[in-house]
């Protein structure tokens, strides 16, 4: 069985370490940051982007025609610039006015400065769906770099688990860290040995990412005749 998550793409960050470039309009191989996580969109039932306004237009770019901004959720989170906790909250706010019929079980969070956030999204999506085929009892699943460092920002929680770490916090939400929300919730790290989660914070990565990006991309012009 194949879990459907909703997903939460978080894009409300200052990218101070980018000179206050805007990051979710930072273009890495020729396309933005956020259009390229929002390719992990098919895997999911519902998408929340949380950031400002500014970003829609970030979100437009795909390489042959543009996203259907109808077809995505944008919320802010409050105060602006709090945080991915905030952003979350602000997330899970929105799929809560939108009435859905069933909430997700499962809820893909994905930060907007992950060039490959598809591939992490498939690989998340395929460990939560092993783990509930086997009854193994998680509240989530992230990913988990080279350097034994948590990605919590790369990873698949459950609904119910994830809701309720929230509510916890009440009022705690503005600059809350990630580390604080998931304190209490059984998790599970995969490996990322294919450096599907690897993020950009600096103008070096941007220039690494998209020189990794050129080299895994076919080239159309190799295929045989």
């Amino acid at each position: 069985m194949t879990v459907q998550p909703d997903l939460i793409v978080l894009a409300g960050g200052r990218g101070t370490r980018l000179g206050g470039a805007f990051k979710p309009a930072v273009e890495v191989a020729g396309r933005t940051l956020l259009s390229r996580v929002l390719d992990a969109r098919p895997l999911a039932r519902h998408t929340v982007v949380v950031g400002p306004p500014s970003a829609r237009a970030a979100a437009t770019q795909t390489p042959t025609a543009p996203t259907p901004d109808s077809a995505i959720i944008w919320a802010l989170e409050d105060p602006p610039y709090g945080g991915p906790v905030a952003g979350i909250a602000a997330g899970l706010a929105a799929q809560g006015e939108q009435h859905f019929d069933e909430p997700a079980d499962w809820l893909l969070v994905l930060a907007c400065d992950l060039p490959r956030g598809a591939d992490a999204a498939r690989l998340l999506v395929a460990a939560a769906s092993a783990f509930e085929s086997i009854g193994e009892q998680c509240d989530g699943v992230h990913l988990i770099d080279s350097s034994g460092h948590a990605q919590w920002l790369a990873g698949i929680y459950r609904g119910t688990a994830l809701r309720a770490a929230v509510a916890s916090l009440g009022d705690r939400l503005d600059g809350a860290s990630m580390r604080q929300l998931l304190a209490g919730l059984n998790l599970k790290g995969l490996l990322d040995e294919s450096g599907a989660g690897i993020d950009v914070d600096t103008w070096q990565d941007v220039e690494r990412s998209s020189a990794r990006l050129t080299e895994i991309q076919p080239n159309p012009r190799s295929d045989p005749q």
